[in-house]
């Protein structure tokens, strides 16, 4: 419902076919959206660091394909978009490389390649394990969150900067944000992240909650 909602609310489909859903997240209840974009009828692109958690989804029927590959992630999305097909991709490996990837193609050939996106990080709990910095592989994060909680927190928020940048560059051509409730607007704007809603007061931001503008 609430992919479906978003997209009659800010691409005024009624139908997503052709609409890619890009997000992170596969979790516990984050796991679900592979499975809402295909039922949706769009293509989703969902990240996610640890193997484990893609494996599962994956095994359990709710994501159709996995890659590691960003290369291929892109091509499958383009394939995918052009032929309409409804498919649920998981990508293994951290979202801002997504994001920063789509900008890059946005960058280069002039095509916005996502319609909408997300997040479904963990971000209340970012400085524990919910939120791993682009700048590391999975296991590089795990270790430094045990030998340098500091470091790491410092990373996190770097990563959370770099992360919404890419977003805005999208954002500002026409791809549409919200806050899944998790957060990810909050720590990103304590990270010192460009969120905030501009000519409104600082608690404001820039992107839309899905309980007030999509769900209600």
């Amino acid at each position: 419902l609430t992919v479906l909602n978003a997209g009659r609310r800010y691409l005024k489909a009624e139908e997503l076919s052709g609409k890619v859903f890009v997000t992170s997240g596969l979790g516990g209840m984050s796991g679900a959206q592979a499975k809402a974009a295909v039922i949706a009828g769009c293509v989703g692109i969902i990240a996610e660091v640890d193997e484990a958690a893609l494996l599962k989804r994956h095994k359990q029927g709710w994501l159709m394909e996995i890659s590691n590959n960003l290369d291929h992630c892109i091509a499958r999305l383009r394939e995918a978009r052009k032929n309409k097909i409804a498919l649920s991709l998981g990508y293994h490996g951290n979202v801002v490389d997504l994001w920063e990837r789509l900008v890059h193609e946005l960058d280069t050939t002039g095509e916005l390649l996502v319609d909408l996106g997300s997040d479904q990080t963990s971000c209340h709990n970012p400085f524990n394990g919910g939120y791993y910095p682009v700048q590391l592989s999975f296991e590089e994060g795990k270790q430094l969150l045990s030998s340098n909680p500091g470091k790491f927190r410092t990373l996190v928020q770097e990563s959370l900067k770099r992360h919404v940048a890419a977003i805005n560059k999208l954002a500002d051509k026409g791809m549409f944000f919200w806050d899944y409730g998790n957060a990810f607007l909050l720590e990103a704007q304590r990270a010192g992240a460009d969120v905030a809603k501009k000519g409104a007061n600082k608690t404001e931001f820039r992107y839309p909650s899905y309980v007030q503008h999509i769900m209600g």
